[in-house]
Parts: structure tokens; sequence; C-alpha cells
């Protein structure tokens, strides 16, 4: 199994950046390949100029990023929760290599797409300030329903399993050593 881990926290000293590096710890002892892309350090526009109606060219980084998701089997998606969706440099990269002939192929007369991404699983590890409950009840889970429907589900990626890390603002050296743990245990697992 191929995992490709993509963090998408801008800063290298987010708590994003360590739970990534404790599930790349983990899933290295598994015996299987693993790659990490940290968006911060890929050079790209992450504006989409066109829109879909002209292909924007790729930028090197993201013609790399483009064969590391199709040659992977498992991806892990590790991000805060910003005004109720992703940071800015996670949407930007999502728009520019989720593109036809990329990730999916529409189909002339058809309202579904060809999924390009079939026989690939995912797994989100998303950190927020706001509780869980408070997420899921009076925002509706927008992120998590946009990646798991929207984006991955389009492109074929399933299942979608979601680990939801919170309250970070308020959280203690104890409380980020168990998240730091429970990442590490599901990287250990492939999960």
């Amino acid at each position: 199994m191929n995992v490709l881990i993509i963090n998408g926290h801008p800063d290298e000293e987010s708590f994003n950046s360590a739970l990534s590096e404790s599930y790349y710890q983990g899933a290295k002892l598994s015996n299987t390949q693993v790659e990490v892309i940290n968006l911060r350090d890929l050079k790209f526009n992450p504006s989409l100029q066109f829109g879909y109606r002209k292909r924007t060219e790729l930028e090197p980084d993201l013609k790399v990023a483009v064969e590391q998701i199709k040659n992977t089997d498992h991806l892990v998606w590790v991000f805060p929760i910003w005004w109720g969706g992703m940071p800015a440099i996670l949407k930007g990269f999502i728009d520019r290599t989720f593109l036809p002939g990329i990730t999916f192929e529409i189909k002339e007369g058809k309202f579904q797409p060809k999924k390009l991404l079939k026989r690939k699983t995912a797994r989100l590890i998303i950190t927020s300030d706001s509780p869980r409950w408070y997420y899921r009840v009076f925002i509706n889970r927008p992120v998590i329903n946009q990646f798991k429907k929207a984006i991955l589900g389009f492109c074929g990626v399933k299942p979608t399993k979601v680990t939801y890390i919170s309250v970070i603002k308020h959280s203690n050296i104890k409380q980020r050593e168990a998240w730091l743990q429970k990442v590490f245990l599901l990287g250990k697992k492939l999960l």
C-alpha cells in the first residue's frame, strides 16, 4: 500500500505539522511506502485563473503532486478548520490539481463524471477550535461534507474516514500528546 500525507497548514510550526509527522512515523512502521506533501513548501499559484474554460499550465511542484496522488492508495489530509472551511492554500491546491482528465472525466450526456481515483481511500485529520458537537449541529460540517462528497467522492475516493481533533486553542500538553499518539496509531494501522 502507498500512503500520501497532505499537510494543508501553511505554518511549519503548527500542531498540524506535528500530527502529520506523527501519522508518518506510525505508517513507516507498517512497511509501506509513505510520502508527505507539505503544501507550504510548494511553489504554485493557488488561483484557478481561467476556471474550467481553459487549462492553466501546472507548475512543476503540482505535476509531481498529481503523480503522487495518482500513484497512492490512501490519501491522508491534515488541516485546520478556519471559518468552517479549509485554509486557502489547501483549497487552491485542490482547485489546481483536482481537474478534468486528472481526477475525473466529464462524460458527454451524463450527470456523473468518470471517477479516476477509484480504489483509493482517505482519512481526514482535522483540527478545530470548535467542539465537535458545535461543528456538527450548528455549522453542519461543511468542510467534511465538501471533502467526502464534493471532492473525494466526486472523484471516486471512498471511504473517507474523519478524525476530528478539538478544542485546540485551550488544549494542554497532555491532551496534545494523546492526540499525537492517536494519530500515530492510525498511521501504524494504516487507517
